[in-house]
């Protein structure tokens, strides 16, 4: 397939992704809103007036906001890729694809895509609420949206490696059920990790969504508990790794050829 052909391939998956995500709105975009506005009420407005000042001239509410836009993006970047491409292989279409002249980095960079954008829209709707709550401060934009752009592709790529794995519609539940989500509660959203005592503190940096809230709340606030030249070094690192386990699972047809 030529480059014109390999574009109008990617165009037409990302294309169906986005139609797809705004036809059932009601599904994608409303929930992940409906459920960030509660915890701007509860954690931010009713618990964070006891809490305080998380750092100098920063309440708590400013504090978690950047990790509750993060958190939206990284559960909705792997929910829709998990649900579409997953719903590509019940459906059968997903052989067409693979019989076809596209290459196989076209699929993933589609299906992703489709992923990422569904991120943005959710972190913008996110980030449109919480100015009802609290302030919102751009400190470096580039930062910001590099780490947007990081772990959507990231999460992304992991729910790209669920659904090739996953043999029925329960399976995809798993990893957010008892791997994303206590990781996402236990990254730094709701707490600065550099109060944690030994060896919770070590351990907590282990966690890699630790080093995407910081990097983004970094962006916007201008503050971080983790070295930012780390937190790229593990995001990229996590970005190169997916991407070729998921590109080598699509060579090889893994759970997608029956």
């Amino acid at each position: 397939m030529n480059a014109e052909g390999t574009l109008i391939a990617l165009g037409t998956i990302v294309r169906r992704e986005v139609t797809r995500i705004l036809r059932i709105w009601i599904q994608t975009l409303l929930p992940p809103a409906i459920t960030m506005t509660l915890y701007f009420v509860i954690f931010g407005s009713l618990i964070g007036r006891r809490i305080g000042e998380m750092a100098p001239g920063v309440s708590y509410i400013e504090y978690i906001a950047p990790g509750l836009i993060m958190m939206s993006v990284i559960q909705n970047s792997y929910g829709n890729i998990t649900s579409s491409f997953f719903g590509a292989k019940f459906q059968r279409f997903v052989e067409e694809m693979l019989v076809s002249p596209m290459p196989g980095w076209t699929i993933l960079a589609g299906y992703v895509g489709g992923a990422v954008l569904r991120g943005l829209m959710v972190g913008v709707i996110v980030l449109g609420l919480s100015l009802f709550f609290t302030k919102i401060h751009l400190y470096h934009p580039l930062v910001t949206l590099s780490t947007f752009l990081l772990a959507a592709v990231i999460f992304a790529l992991l729910g790209f490696i669920n659904a090739i794995y996953a043999s029925k519609f329960d399976d995809i539940a798993i990893i957010p059920t008892f791997i994303l989500t206590p990781l996402t509660y236990l990254g730094g959203v709701f707490y600065n990790v550099a109060q944690l005592p030994s060896p919770w503190k070590e351990i907590s940096h282990l966690n890699p969504i630790l080093y995407m809230v910081n990097a983004f709340r970094y962006g916007l606030l201008g503050i971080s508990d983790i070295d930012l030249g780390w937190a790229y070094v593990v995001m990229l690192g996590f970005v190169v790794v997916f991407g070729a386990i998921c590109l080598n699972l699509l060579h090889r047809g893994v759970g997608l050829r029956s």
